[in-house]
């Protein structure tokens, strides 16, 4: 007798449960008195959960379960089910497409983040508070640079694109941010120098407890108090 091969079957609706439950509802579906339909549907179900692992990590749901049965019986099983039959529209019907954010961003290596952090600084009146916002966009700008290039990023060049960015309201001396390393980077790559016990900072530990000895080893005047040791060692 030739073999039956998959390729040859109809396709099976939830791989998970196997060909073999897909063969039961069939039959549950032939099955000419209701009351044993309803009967085997019951009993389907409680296989369902023994042979189907993946079930006891999820939190109980029985209404799934008698879901996927109708599913899997084409939404054609005249029994007593527990729950209403789903509907067929509302179970394959097709969800709503998220749109991705349109919008063209100016300056890609700062993100579009930034240009709302530039709108927010326009609605800034007083000019000291207003300077400092400056200051902390032009921060953030070398840091997002430096995060995706090698190269340091020109003062120059941050303040001509917060300029250009805020329509040519937002501006900064270059002399004065230079002067003073106001666009300097939020985060900064130091190695912390090393902390000794008598708390001064130093790059190699201070000679005290930790000291090494190169050489002999250094004259214990107690090693011949040793009541058991040997006068020949």
């Amino acid at each position: 007798m030739i073999g039956e091969y998959n390729t040859q079957r109809q396709d099976i609706i939830f791989r998970e449960y196997g060909r073999h439950v897909q063969k039961l509802i069939d039959h549950i579906r032939e099955t000419p008195d209701k009351e044993r339909r309803t009967l085997m549907a019951h009993a389907l179900i409680d296989l369902i959960r023994q042979l189907t692992p993946s079930l006891k990590d999820q939190p109980d749901n029985p209404q799934r379960l008698w879901d996927d049965l109708f599913v899997m019986a084409d939404f054609n099983l005249d029994i007593d089910s527990p729950y209403p039959i789903p509907d067929r529209e509302t179970i394959f019907k097709k969800p709503m497409r998220v749109e991705y954010p349109q919008g063209n961003v100016r300056y890609k290596h700062y993100g579009k983040n930034l240009e709302g952090l530039v709108k927010e600084a326009l609605k800034i009146s007083d000019p000291q508070e207003r300077e400092e916002a400056v200051i902390y966009l032009g921060k953030l700008m070398k840091t997002f640079f430096a995060t995706w290039n090698k190269e340091v990023l020109d003062d120059s060049v941050i303040l001509k694109d917060i300029k250009v960015l805020s329509g040519g309201e937002l501006s900064m001396n270059i002399e004065k941010v230079r002067e003073d390393n106001l666009f300097e980077k939020l985060y900064r790559d130091r190695k912390k120098p090393f902390q000794s016990n008598s708390g001064q900072n130093s790059n190699r530990p201070q000679n005290g407890g930790g000291q090494r000895h190169h050489g002999k080893r250094p004259f214990n005047k107690n090693r011949n108090n040793n009541p058991h040791r040997r006068r020949d060692q």
